[in-house]
């Protein structure tokens, strides 16, 4: 691992952003300090876009769907989820990602790498999310609770799509006749009824289906004939 080491004092640190901020004080330079958790910075701006987390304060708000962010580049990074752009793309298949984090954990998928190791059951994981999350199996944690029925998920993703119930929102809209879903996923569903594709297929007659819960449907068929 490398180090970065102090050129008065010659303490060492793992990150130069760590000694950059340790030099200031042989430099005399003034740092900026937050009164509730001490935590420092360099500069005001950064002192103050941090004490928003402590304030509960979101300035930010998307005017699509009227979500509120503390930083502006959150917002950014969320208003893709409107406008579709995905501007991490894979060399290697193509695909395409809205985030940078998502696009790293799809790269290990080509590289096979699996570095993160479940201490109980020996499950190895490409990224620590997908370890932390696999986690809750075992805790039985769902720290996601809905705010209106308490309800709790082991996901966010799992209770944003849980809070339409609530809301009512229909934001994934259809490209072809207009009509609007409260998840992407039903609007994907929903999308094979204009191009006649039906990917859900059954392995023992080979009826094709456009949706996977009316295969599983028709695979009950099979069952009770047996």
């Amino acid at each position: 691992m490398s180090t970065y080491t102090c050129n008065v004092c010659k303490k060492s640190f793992t990150r130069k952003s760590y000694l950059n901020v340790h030099n200031r004080m042989h430099s005399g330079e003034k740092l900026q300090n937050c009164v509730v958790c001490s935590k420092v910075f360099t500069c005001k701006n950064n002192l103050r876009r941090h004490m928003l987390v402590h304030s509960g304060e979101k300035p930010h708000k998307c005017d699509d769907c009227s979500r509120s962010f503390v930083a502006k580049s959150d917002l950014n990074r969320h208003m893709r989820v409107h406008t579709g752009v995905k501007p991490y793309q894979c060399n290697m298949c193509g695909k395409s990602f809205s985030r940078l984090s998502h696009f790293n954990t799809h790269i290990l998928t080509h590289s096979g790498e699996k570095s993160h190791r479940c201490m109980i059951c020996s499950n190895e994981f490409g990224c620590k999310t997908d370890l932390n999350r696999h986690m809750l199996i075992h805790t039985g944690e769902r720290p996601y609770e809905c705010e209106v029925c308490s309800k709790s998920f082991v996901q966010k993703g799992h209770l944003n799509v849980h809070m339409i119930i609530h809301t009512g929102k229909k934001i994934h809209q259809c490209s072809v006749c207009g009509k609007s879903f409260g998840s992407r996923h039903v609007l994907k569903n929903h999308v094979f009824v204009h191009c006649d594709e039906k990917p859900y297929s059954c392995y023992m007659c080979s009826k094709s289906y456009a949706r996977l819960n009316h295969l599983k449907r028709h695979e009950l068929n099979h069952k009770d004939k047996k």
